[in-house]
């Protein structure tokens, strides 16, 4: 009795690799098995660079959104006062805040002051949002405060005032300019409300790496800010940043009680919630997509493979009938077609990880050539086109890649075990 084979025997890789470098003479063969390489390289290396584009821009928006961004603001539905009229904000804030930071996982409480107000210097206007806050909490804020990409003293912020980047540019101004801020609600007179006008000086001009935040914050001291808007002895809110902002939903009871009966909760996820949900979709639609990008050029296996048995027929016959099984010739054209698809997937990876990795220099060159313009920050909210590469994207990326390459190729490499080998020989 002869012996069986193991599987995937020496001498199946040996026909396989044969057959793959077959010549243009014996059927064209090898053009064939080139289609369908390029095609499954081009199509991991789409997967993976969409992949770590799509978690760049959801890990740069999320992180400008905390960095500068209060994880969650507390404040008050407003209480009656005894003339009936209805006040906002917090009277005892420092208490509450000193409570909110007793909360396990609070990192950062610190009382606010909001207004908006138009700026005007150098002969340019423009709208302003003004954030009143303590120079100690300032210097806490994530890409505002200590360490940040800024310029400037924020050791004299108690004298002056701390603005973004983009109203420095837009404005023509740098550390040591003055500037005016003008609100609707100033003086209260008599006949109703003045406008306010008062001019301070730049001490502190810092980068946040969001667009409309460098664009439209400015930063007052509390009290200034409490004078200036008619807040005396009130904070608008409490800004509270979490060691954990992706689970700021466990923090809320704590908050809503520290707050006190009046206190609501306004958390990050609610101002960019429906953004993060829009990019989930997209990004799974992405996925689909380019899966079936991925799946059409595993199907040129499929094309390669069938112009390969047919070519070979007289071949599978005389392997037949020399002894090789069924399973012989199905593991011979199995590794034919899953050799193409391992090695394309390999070059997929390489080139969608280099991708990823050198994405700054590849955009700059993209930029050049289309002569610049391709990325608006106004509009992305961030400055440029982020990249990070994930291990399980690139897994599911190999995985999808893989597991479709097998698959298409056992329906030719069943065909050809199948095949008669009498039929195969007949008209040899």
């Amino acid at each position: 009795m002869t012996p069986r084979t193991p599987p995937f025997a020496a001498f199946e890789w040996m026909i396989a690799w044969r057959y793959l470098r077959a010549r243009r003479a014996e059927g064209g063969v090898s053009v064939m098995t080139w289609i369908s390489l390029i095609g499954i390289t081009l199509a991991v290396f789409a997967l993976i660079a969409t992949l770590a584009v799509r978690a760049g821009f959801r890990a740069e928006f999320v992180d400008t959104i905390l960095g500068a961004n209060a994880h969650v603001a507390v404040y008050s539905a407003g209480r009656v006062t005894d003339t009936g009229q209805l006040a906002t904000g917090f009277v005892d804030y420092d208490p509450i805040a000193e409570q909110i930071r007793a909360i396990p996982g609070v990192v950062r409480a610190a009382p606010v002051v909001k207004g908006q107000v138009m700026v005007t210097a150098n002969d340019v206007t423009t709208g302003a949002e003004v954030y009143g806050m303590r120079r100690a909490d300032l210097e806490t804020i994530p890409r505002v405060g200590l360490g940040a990409d800024a310029y400037g003293n924020i050791a004299d912020f108690d004298r002056g005032i701390a603005i973004g980047s983009g109203i420095a540019r837009k404005l023509g101004l740098t550390v040591g300019d003055r500037m005016r801020l003008i609100s609707p609600n100033g003086v209260k007179t008599a006949f109703g409300s003045s406008p306010r006008v008062n001019a301070y000086e730049v001490v502190y001009v810092f980068t946040a790496g969001r667009y409309d935040i460098d664009q439209t914050r400015i930063y007052m001291p509390l009290a200034e800010a409490q004078s200036y808007f008619n807040r005396e002895g009130v904070a608008d809110e409490v800004e509270v940043m979490v060691a954990d902002p992706e689970g700021v939903d466990a923090y809320m009871p704590a908050l809503l009680a520290a707050g006190g009966e009046t206190a609501l909760l306004w958390t990050w996820r609610d101002s960019a919630g429906a953004f993060l949900r829009a990019l989930d979709i997209e990004d799974n639609v992405m996925f689909i997509i380019l899966s079936i990008l991925v799946l059409i050029a595993a199907m040129n296996i499929i094309s390669g493979l069938i112009m390969l048995v047919k070519n070979k027929g007289r071949d599978i016959g005389i392997l037949r009938t020399m002894g090789l099984t069924e399973g012989s010739i199905l593991r011979v054209f199995f590794i034919c077609g899953a050799s193409t698809g391992l090695v394309g997937t390999a070059m997929g990876v390489v080139l969608g990880c280099l991708f990823a990795l050198y994405i700054d220099p590849i955009f700059s060159l993209v930029n050049y050539v289309a002569g610049g313009g391709v990325w608006d920050p106004s509009i992305r909210g961030i400055y440029a086109l982020p990249a990070k590469l994930l291990p399980g994207d690139v897994l599911s990326a190999v995985s999808l890649s893989l597991g479709l390459s097998f698959i298409v190729t056992l329906f030719p490499a069943r065909r050809a075990a199948r095949m008669n080998p009498v039929e195969a020989l007949r008209y040899e």
